[in-house]
Formats: structure tokens, sequence, C-alpha cells
């Protein structure tokens, strides 16, 4: 295993991607004062892991990034990719070649990734420590670090020992491991705890457990009562409701038979109305008219009559006041005056047969007016009945949504109380 190349991309002096190709067998890098041979030193360095600002001879992370110049401006991140030929398998990875890189962000963010897969900068860590490169083994020694390594304590001799020999790394995934027992423990103690005072209220919830499922069970059987009654008052509702449908029908078709006749005497009422207005009952009025004036005229004649047989009757008593007049004068005149008696009678007869048609008429368009508004009666009386049956019909209809509204409710309740019921005997 040996480093194969490093990439450097605007870390710290390097604004422009380099590369450093290394071949087998090469120990070192020269080169004048300034030309970055430190730089590179601290790219492998932090590309491996490195966490400490100082130990990267920056005062924080974001000095790595290249902080631009006078001809050229800072630039927004640093990437760094180190290269390691793992030919031989020294690297924990299936991989002959492995290509490690990491990148900053100006805004603090950052990246790692192992052959373009993004990971962990634990995994960077522990895939190096089994090799012996990891960030801690001492690989990068750099200016005045031996004189800490001589001037050490044993204890921090004895970690300088355990990193070399590839220790530190199980000593850390142990301390992780006692870390995550420590707040597992306190996690445990916590909930036993919390365990304990539940089980202090749940003896008085017990109880009220149980005093509310007695009290769902009265519940219970209220409601099943109460569904019974309304399921009762539903059917008789529903009773009602058809009945009154049928007498609601019932009164209908009376009420279109009462039209019927209605309409037909109202027809015949017109009807007679044309009789009394057409042709024959003008001639009537005019033929009683016509009578009326020859009463009348009969009448005066009749008058003079008797008063011409009243002068004849006293000429016969009195031969010399009639002395001028002829027997066959007064024979004459006795024949007319019987003419016109007989033509008075005649014409008061008619005139008492044209007032006895008349006098019918009238009393036939009377039975028709009579008719005519006992049916308009009977049929507003049969149109208040159906108003009042629409009405109670409507009303019934109303309590029975109103009854199913209330047995729905009583069923959503009723569910809402088992799936209480089932909660607290599920937390019992």
């Amino acid at each position: 295993m040996h480093l194969k190349s490093l990439t450097l991309k605007g870390f710290k002096s390097f604004a422009q991607p380099t590369t450093f190709q290394f071949e087998t067998g090469v120990t070192c890098v020269v080169g004048p004062n300034g030309s970055g041979k430190s730089n590179v030193v601290d790219a492998l360095a932090w590309v491996m892991g490195e966490q400490g600002a100082k130990t990267l001879r920056g005062g924080k992370m974001e000095d790595v990034i290249f902080a631009g110049t006078s001809t050229r401006g800072p630039l927004g991140r640093a990437e760094v990719t180190l290269t390691i030929d793992n030919a031989d398998g020294a690297l924990p990875i299936d991989y002959t070649e492995v290509a490690i890189r990491r990148t900053l962000f100006r805004n603090g963010g950052s990246e790692y990734a192992i052959n373009g897969t993004s990971c962990r900068l634990l995994d960077v860590q522990e895939l190096l420590s089994d090799s012996g490169l990891g960030r801690e083994m001492h690989v990068i020694v750099g200016q005045g670090r031996l004189d800490n390594v001589l001037r050490a304590t044993p204890e921090e001799r004895r970690g300088f020992i355990e990193e070399a020999a590839g220790i530190l790394k199980h000593r850390r995934r142990k301390e992780r491991t006692l870390r995550k027992l420590e707040g597992m423990q306190a996690n445990l103690t916590r909930l036993n705890d919390l365990a304990g005072e539940i089980r202090r209220q749940l003896k008085p919830l017990g109880r009220q457990a149980e005093v509310a499922r007695q009290a769902q069970t009265v519940a219970a059987v209220v409601r099943d009562a109460r569904a019974r009654l309304v399921a009762d008052e539903v059917v008789t509702l529903r009773r009602a409701l058809a009945e009154h449908s049928r007498t609601e029908e019932e009164r209908t078709t009376e009420r279109m038979v009462l039209q019927e006749k209605l309409d037909r005497a109202v027809i015949r009422s017109e009807r007679i109305v044309e009789e009394q207005e057409g042709d024959e009952v003008d001639g009537a009025r005019r033929t009683a008219f016509a009578l009326e004036q020859v009463q009348e005229r009969l009448r005066n004649l009749l008058s003079l009559a008797q008063q011409r047989l009243a002068l004849l009757g006293s000429a016969d008593d009195a031969p010399d006041t009639a002395a001028g007049t002829s027997p066959a004068q007064v024979q004459e005149s006795r024949d007319e005056a019987a003419r016109l008696v007989a033509l008075i009678a005649e014409a008061e007869a008619g005139w008492a047969s044209a007032r006895q048609v008349t006098a019918a008429a009238r009393q036939a368009l009377d039975a028709l007016d009579e008719e005519i508004q006992a049916q308009s009666a009977l049929v507003s009386r049969h149109d208040l009945e159906i108003a009042g049956l629409t009405g109670r019909a409507e009303t019934a209809g109303s309590r029975l949504a109103a009854v199913r509204g209330e047995v729905l409710r009583q069923q959503n309740a009723l569910d809402a109380a088992r799936a209480r019921l089932a909660a607290a005997e599920a937390e019992r």
C-alpha cells in the first residue's frame, strides 16, 4: 500500500486544481520557501480527518479555503482527494484503489466521500485506522511534535503506543459504547420511574374505568331502550304517513270527481244561459211583449164594446133615442163585441202560457245555480281537507326525519362509547 496521488483544489495556496503523483520510493518533497510544501502536508492530514484548525496552522477551519490575492478572488470551497493504492489489501475494503475526498464550504458545511460515495467522517477514520494511517497515528509528525513525545508523561506515552499498535480505535469504540450504555441506563431509570408513577395512577384509573364500564353498560341499556322506542315511533309514524297518503289519494280522487260534476253543471248553466239569450228566448220575449200590448188594446176595446153594448141596450129600452140606429148596425156591433171578447180570451190564454214557460225556465236556472253553489262548496271543503292532510303528512315527515336523526346520533354515541371502552380495556 502506498500513496498514489494527491489532488488539491482551492486548498490554502492551491487555487488551481493541482495533482501530485507519488511513485513508489518517493521519500520527500523539496522546494523553496513559500512554495507550499507545508500546505501539501496539511492537505494530507486534513483529508484523513484532521479537525484541529491550529494543527493545520490556522485560526479556524475556513482558513484552509483559498482566501484570494490581489489578482484573483477568493473561492467558495476547498477540496482534497487522496488516492491510495490498495493492491495488497491493507485497507479493509474490496477495492484495489481507494480515493478519499473531503470538501469544505465557506458556509461551514463539509462532505466526505470514499470512491465517490458519500460517507461520514467516522467511516473515513475507521477505514484508515485499521491500516495505521489514522489522523492520530503520528504518521505525520510536525515541527515541535517530537519534543512533545520526548517530554510526554507515562500515560501520554502509553497513548502513543496504543495509537501505534492500533488499540486506540477499539478504545474509542469502547468509550462510545459505554456512553451509549450510560445513556440507555439513564433512560431505563427514567422509564422505571415513569412505570412506577403510572402504576400508582393506574389503581384509581382502574376503579374509574370499572365505574365507566358500568356507566357505559347502563347507558347502552338506556340507548337500546330509547332506540326501541324510537323504532316503534318510526313504525307508527310510517303507518300514519301511509294512511294519510291513502286518505289524501282518496280525497284527491273524490275532488277530481266533484270537479268533473262541477264542470258539467257549469256547462249546463252556460248552455241554459245561451238558450235564454238565443233566438227562441228573444222571440218569446217579443211575443210576450206583443201579447201585453194586444191585451192592453183588447182591454181598451172591451171597455169600448161594453160601453157600446150599454148604449145599445138603452136604445132598445128607449126606441125614441135610437130612432136613428138601424137593426143591422146593432147586430154588427154585437158580433164585433163577441169577436173582441173571444180575442181577449185567446190573448189571455197565450199570455198565461208564456208566463208559465218563463217561470219554468227561471226555476231550472235557479236550481242549476243552487247545484253549482253546492258543488263549489263541496270542492272548497275537500280542498281544505286535502290541505289539512298535506300539512299533517308534512309534519309526520318532519317528525320521521327528526327521529331518524336521533337514531343516527344515538348510534354514533354508542359507537364512540364502545371505542372508549375498548381503549380503556386496552390500556388496562
